[in-house]
């Protein structure tokens, strides 16, 4: 078995999991954990401390990925991601163009389910930790391009069923999109302020969209506390606005 994995165990009826990326031993507050004993294991094994004890071999998906995954920044959160798989019906026949990598979490998620995903990122810096972040989660089918998508989705001989923006120059990228996006195919853009979400919408009406919308997906959590049920007040449920449109 390859890391990375995530061991569990129960602890007073609470899950404590340790997330295992490489070395030959893993230290935790539970024992150390010698990690060549998992070769020949299987995921739903468990695996012992030296002080005894077990834990629970688990294969991590792409939400482990995002706890555990290095950043750059913010990345773009779950209940944003959803929001784009599920409105633009993102398959396993797909071939995605995304920009604005940061970390490569967003890439991560939609690596899961399509065949191919191509992904630019300006920063430098930012591409080495996607890479590794990309190796932590096993995907092949992720290809890295350093360079700006204003500039490089003019010159594109591709074509891509799902195209997905998470950048302050999104705006300036739409005009080029029906050139490399196939017929039904789906934008999908992620804008942190009401004015960037302005000017992509007008970008949008300008190229020939269709069934464009623009959302605020807000996320509560619920307390369940001895006095009462009731949402969360620790959390903030704002983080941006996708647009999504098509075109045909």
């Amino acid at each position: 078995m390859e890391l990375p994995v995530i061991l569990t165990i129960s602890i007073g009826g609470k899950i404590k999991e340790y997330f295992a990326i490489s070395g030959d031993k893993l230290h935790t507050d539970l024992g150390v954990i010698n990690l060549d004993e998992l070769n020949g294991k299987s995921f739903g094994d468990t695996i012992r401390s030296h002080l005894g004890a077990e834990f629970i071999i688990r294969k991590p998906k792409a939400p482990d990925l995002f706890k555990y995954a290095k950043r750059t920044g913010a990345p773009m959160m779950p209940k944003d991601i959803g929001v784009i798989i599920s409105n633009t019906g993102l398959c396993s026949t797909d071939h995605v163009l995304d920009a604005g990598t940061g970390s490569g979490i967003l890439s991560i998620y939609l690596g899961s389910i399509a065949e191919k995903v191509v992904t630019y990122e300006i920063r430098e810096e930012f591409v080495e930790i996607a890479l590794q972040n990309f190796a932590l989660a096993g995907l092949a089918n992720i290809e890295l391009r350093h360079g700006d998508i204003t500039v490089e989705i003019q010159g594109l001989d591709e074509k891509f069923d799902v195209i997905t923006l998470d950048t302050m120059d999104a705006s300036k990228a739409i005009p080029y999109v029906p050139r490399v996006i196939n017929p039904g195919g789906f934008l999908a853009v992620y804008s942190p302020f009401f004015e960037q979400a302005k000017e992509v919408r007008e970008a949008i009406e300008k190229t020939g969209f269709a069934e464009v919308t623009t959302i605020e997906l807000i996320e509560r959590e619920i307390a369940f506390t001895g006095r009462g049920t009731r949402p969360s007040t620790s959390r903030v449920g704002h983080t941006g606005f996708i647009t999504i449109a098509r075109y045909y």
